[in-house]
């Protein structure tokens, strides 16, 4: 698994997988929903028991040992992950999109905020302005279709805090218990999946049209499959890159992988995309590619002081 490649090789291939899976399971998923109405936890439950089942074969296969995690160590990640899915996918059920993705935007300051007072990470003021053209960039995208509302707004909140610390964990714990992204996610992915069965009953119908064990066609019960597979390289993409890089660069790659589902829904589905969008666009990745531009001067910095030590 790219141990022959050099480490920026490494971050570039898992940087490039993580797009190509994000972007086929929002075009896979949207699918799903249209033509089958499949329920969504449900599908969330699914993606999750396969990761642990592609994770038990890359065991098998060798391709990592496993490493005996204290579960009362994890499993405030795995209820974060729960809250994570369950708050997101209120604040899209009771907000507009635009909403929905105005506040996703917030993640990357409260990710900075969270690490700055709890973790003492410093982050340079290039870097903090950057989130600048980021979250204006988003706010052209979703200025028509913006409508708050207080319980949307709440659920929003929920969302973008529970959100935050999911991800600033992924990282955290995996120097804290010293494993990599798959041994983390080896634990994580069956606690994830035995929370998620105890709400599903609660929020989504068992029987009939759309219910969990409703008439499903084979051909919808093989794409929800193959979202699964999909769903394996994202989550596994998701601990590799947070754990090798950090939260905030991977939610800036976040923001650019939004762009690109929004250049591909135009394509693919036909979806509008106004002026406003396309500046949106523009304005989202100038910040990106400024992110991107600051880290790498700073990491090269950081490189030449260390050589200079006696």
């Amino acid at each position: 698994m790219l141990l022959n490649v050099s480490p920026n090789g490494r971050i570039i291939a898992c940087l490039l997988i993580n797009l190509l899976s994000s972007i086929c399971i929002v075009f896979i998923n949207k699918w799903i929903y249209m033509h089958y109405g499949f329920p969504n936890m449900t599908l969330t439950l699914i993606h999750f028991v396969v990761t642990w089942l592609g994770l038990y074969i890359c065991q098998k296969m060798d391709m990592f040992s496993p490493k005996r995690l204290p579960i009362r160590k994890i499993v405030l990640l795995a209820l974060s992950f729960c809250g994570f899915v369950a708050f997101t996918n209120l604040s899209l059920q009771n907000n507009s999109i635009g909403t929905y993705q105005l506040a996703k935007t917030m993640t990357t300051p409260v990710i900075i905020i969270i690490q700055t007072t709890y973790y003492k990470k410093t982050f340079s003021t290039k870097i903090k302005l950057t989130l600048v053209p980021i979250t204006l960039g988003v706010i052209l995208n979703s200025y028509y279709d913006v409508r708050f509302n207080l319980l949307g707004t709440v659920f929003a909140t929920l969302g973008v805090l529970v959100t935050s610390l999911y991800q600033v964990w992924v990282g955290a714990k995996q120097h804290e218990l010293q494993v990599n992204s798959m041994q983390l996610l080896y634990y994580q992915a069956p606690l994830s999946s035995a929370f998620l069965l105890a709400i599903i009953p609660f929020s989504e119908p068992l029987s009939g049209d759309g219910g969990i064990f409703g008439p499903w066609s084979l051909a919808a019960l093989a794409t929800v499959l193959f979202s699964g597979v999909i769903a394996f390289l994202v989550n596994l993409s998701i601990y590799w890159i947070i754990g090798n890089t950090s939260p905030v660069t991977y939610n800036m790659f976040g923001h650019f992988k939004f762009c690109i589902t929004l250049v591909g829904g135009y394509l693919l589905f036909h979806d509008p995309l106004s002026l406003n969008q396309a500046l949106g666009i523009l304005c989202t990745l100038a910040g990106i590619l400024s992110y991107t531009h600051f880290k790498l001067v700073e990491q090269e910095e950081g490189k030449n002081r260390l050589a200079q030590r006696p």
